[in-house]
């Protein structure tokens, strides 16, 4: 066995023998996989090889094409057989919600480019007459889409990287992952130890067994998932014989199954409730290329469904029923990316449909490794989008509720309710009393906007839809409140940090790409730049003494940021870092009148802009309390941030909504904050922020200071100040009566597409709907018509100035 090697993949499933061969084809040849024991033994071998194309992320969908022309390529070029069928995939609705989910899908394919088609039941049926369209509304069919063995490819994936040097080591078990002096990584196994600088996990239903040898505990746990392959049936063996094509994958979504032919018979793969997670604490040590017990009590409302749907398949009978462990985690999204805290350890693991991610999986990993970064933003799929609240017990929950809506309606606005509430501000109680309904990000609840209280209408509940839900009057009489007058928002899930010690000015001013405020009490916007140019991070920084700088991210990338930080801290120690976010609550105090309900509850301190003038920040006394006022928001109007100690929590909040009765102050949620946002063009991390695009093409011109001797990404960001090939734009659209953008909408001129959509939502202040997209600079002209597809159709849409509401700030700096 070698003792040294640059590169070590652990695990030899599809997605590690992907890195495997993408790691050579990148030039690092002398690399190694281990796995414990035979080429696809974990989940690959039990996959049903399913490559669907479609995906309501951007990123995702990206992946999964790069997946599909990848596995033609390498089969073209080996001249092997690898099972490749693009047989199309069909998406049967019931419902005209159904056709929403799937039309909110088109538009998002549009701006990738993959191509799709709307059939009708009588379409349906000419096409494919074993196919019963009773009860069907329409379809979406792809025609690219279909399947493959995975195995075979699997196999010419481990095939490709041995001929071009990597080495493959099977019945080989890693009992330990230990740091050595020098920094490197020795992997022990039974067969030998070695030690290499880059260690790659890729081990599936394994992958909280070699997270804890690395000291990290991670929320990837198996489910059992069941398909049952029926033997020959007649009318479909029929049907191929008469020379028609193979049926599309076939999908029942309301039904919550997938179907395809297989050997002149068919594969039914439900995803049933009540599937149960497996091996949460541990997988059995004799598990290899194994099977479950299969549990068809189940599945009997989805054979029902089927028989149903496709008649002849209750002439098959079951030759063989399938139930295998498959990794999933709490999002349903793989981990991708850099472990935290750890220098040379990747993670690959949670790969729910690890086939389809596979090719992009090893594509976009290799080069995170050896560039820092990949050219697809993969911020959905970092390992670091999670933090300690993803315990054993829930991400158990979590990744069974995953499996649970692999077919339910993914409405654009859902909360799914499992393991929740978990991590709550003290006022979560008054909130609720108040009629807060909330979402959760990053295990915290925050509301999301206010309904009746519960002695008002105890029977409310949330009406989720790709349409206004019942929630849309209630935001919007939020968002006009704040407008005319004064709202509260609760904002205690911003992340929170502070940093001092001599060396914390040149620490953090070459993280970031704005200089940092010199005077104590300033406020700066700063954005932490990738080496290509893109934004990784948003910082509001304070300075809080001549070596001391308070620091506020967003909430959802505190580990992600924290990782960040942390690993570019000085070696010399001369930077102390806390993370303090559950030490400070947060209240955003917002609108016209928002002074003449804070002034009367601090002690001696005036808010007049001649003392308190924005962007700056000031200790007080608020109540009984103390706080840190700072003048900055997210809504574009006059207003403090007030954040405390968090046992003062209730506290503040009491006294404000007490002095805000005389002046109508209403509380707001987050929905309410994101239409206004747009309104002011502010650009929101993960979106309009992106590592994809640079920080030029995001539109953070003002944000950036080339002047400043150095930051990270300052050369790529000079050498291409001339060359922007999106452009980040507002759009005011006159659409339909009943639907807003969500900020995945595909722009269009003249029959083609030239953008996509970020962030959408209605304008309270426009009186229409609006959205912030990325499209391509020659039609970024203040003026340029456009259209965005919504649902289906085209509407007209205009690009407006950057924060067409208030583009002075004068709002915000308001003295009234």
């Amino acid at each position: 066995m070698k003792t040294h090697a640059r590169a070590v993949v652990i695990g030899g499933g599809a997605v590690g023998c992907s890195i495997l061969y993408h790691l050579t084809e990148a030039g690092w040849t002398d690399v190694v996989l281990i796995e414990r024991d035979e080429l696809t033994a974990g989940s690959t071998w039990h996959a049903a090889g399913l490559l669907p194309l479609f995906n309501m992320s951007y990123a995702t969908g990206q992946m999964h094409r790069y997946s599909i022309d990848l596995y033609q390529r390498l089969a073209a070029e080996w001249e092997r057989d690898v099972g490749f069928k693009r047989v199309g995939n069909l998406r049967m609705a019931r419902t005209r919600e159904r056709m929403d989910e799937f039309q909110t899908y088109g538009t998002t394919a549009d701006a990738i480019g993959i191509p799709h088609e709307w059939l009708t039941p009588a379409q349906i049926k000419e096409r494919w007459p074993l196919v019963n369209v009773e009860g069907l509304v329409g379809a979406l069919f792809h025609p690219t889409d279909g399947y493959i063995n995975p195995a075979d490819i699997t196999m010419l994936l481990a095939d490709a990287a041995r001929k071009a040097g990597a080495v493959i080591y099977r019945q080989t078990q890693v009992d330990a992952i230990t740091r050595t002096a020098s920094g490197e990584w020795t992997v022990t196994t039974d067969k030998g130890a070695i030690t290499t600088g880059t260690v790659i996990t890729a081990t599936g239903n394994h992958a909280r067994r070699t997270a804890a040898m690395l000291g990290l505990s991670i929320p990837a746990i198996p489910v059992e998932h069941q398909y049952i392959v029926t033997a020959e049936i007649p009318a479909i063996a029929e049907w191929r014989k008469a020379g028609n094509p193979e049926h599309p994958v076939l999908r029942d979504a309301d039904a919550r199954w997938y179907m395809r032919e297989e050997r002149g018979g068919l594969i039914l793969g439900p995803y049933e409730k009540g599937a149960p997670a497996w091996g949460t604490y541990g997988v059995p040590e004799n598990f290899r290329a194994d099977l479950l017990p299969p549990d068809l009590d189940r599945l009997e409302w989805h054979i029902e469904e089927a028989f149903h749907r496709m008649p002849c398949f209750a002439d098959g009978g079951i030759r063989t029923t399938y139930n295998g462990p498959i990794s999933y985690t709490p999002d349903g999204n793989p981990l991708l990316g850099r472990a935290p805290g750890l220098e040379g350890i990747w993670l690959a693991e949670g790969f729910s449909f690890g086939i389809t991610a596979a090719g992009g999986a090893g594509k976009y990993l290799v080069q995170m490794i050896m560039q820092g970064e990949a050219e697809l933003d993969t911020l959905a799929l970092d390992p670091r989008r999670f933090g300690p609240y993803a315990t054993r017990p829930y991400a158990k929950v979590k990744n069974e509720e995953a499996y649970e809506h692999v077919f339910v309606l993914h409405y654009p606005d859902e909360e799914r309710p499992a393991a929740r509430p978990l991590r709550t501000a003290p006022s979560y109680d008054r909130l609720k009393a108040r009629g807060a309904v909330f979402g959760q990000r990053f295990g915290w609840e925050r509301p999301n906007f206010y309904g009746p209280t519960p002695a008002e209408d105890p029977a409310f509940k949330e009406q989720w839809s790709f349409r206004r839900g019942n929630w849309w009057p209630y935001v919007k009489a939020e968002a006009e409140a704040i407008r005319s007058n004064v709202g509260l928002i609760e904002a205690s899930t911003f992340a929170k940090y502070r940093a001092s010690g001599p060396g914390v000015n040149a620490w953090m001013d070459r993280l970031v790409a704005n200089k940092l405020p010199v005077k104590e009490g300033r406020i700066q916007l700063t954005h932490a730049l990738t080496e290509r140019g893109g934004t990784r991070s948003e910082f509001t920084i304070m300075r809080d003494g001549p070596d001391a700088l308070y620091i506020v991210g967003a909430g959802a990338a505190e580990t992600y940021d924290w990782d960040y930080l942390t690993r570019a801290l000085p070696a010399d120690r001369s930077v102390h870092l806390e993370k303090i976010t559950n030490q400070i609550g947060v209240f955003a105090l917002v609108g016209p009148n928002a002074r003449k309900v804070l002034a009367p509850l601090v002690d001696r301190l005036s808010l007049a802009n001649a003392d308190f003038p924005w962007l700056t920040a000031q200790k007080a006394t608020l109540g009984l309390a103390p706080a840190l006022l700072m003048r900055v928001n997210y809504v574009g109007e006059l207003g403090w941030e007030i954040h405390h100690p968090i046992e003062y929590h209730n506290h503040i909040f009491d006294v404000l909504e007490e002095e805000g009765r005389a002046h109508g102050l209403k509380l707001a949620g987050i929905r309410a904050m994101n239409w206004l946002r747009l309104e002011k063009s502010y650009r929101g991390w993960g979106t309009e922020l992106s590592k994809e695009v640079t920080a030029w093409e995001s539109g953070l011109d003002r944000f950036v200071r080339l002047d400043k001797r150095d930051f990270i990404g300052r050369d790529a960001l000079v050498a291409k100040q001339d060359k922007r090939h999106w452009a980040l734009v507002t759009l005011l659209i006159d659409g339909p009566p009943d639907a807003d953008p969500w900020g995945v909408e595909s722009v269009w001129a003249d029959g083609s597409v030239v953008g996509r959509c970020t962030g959408g939502g209605f304008s309270v202040h426009f009186g229409k709907q609006i959205a912030m997209a990325f499209i391509r600079p020659e039609m970024a002209a203040e003026g340029t018509a456009l259209h965005v597809k919504m649902l289906g159709d085209l509407y007209p849409a205009t690009v407006v100035r950057d924060s067409p509401y208030d583009p002075d700030n004068a709002r915000a700096r308001s003295n009234d």
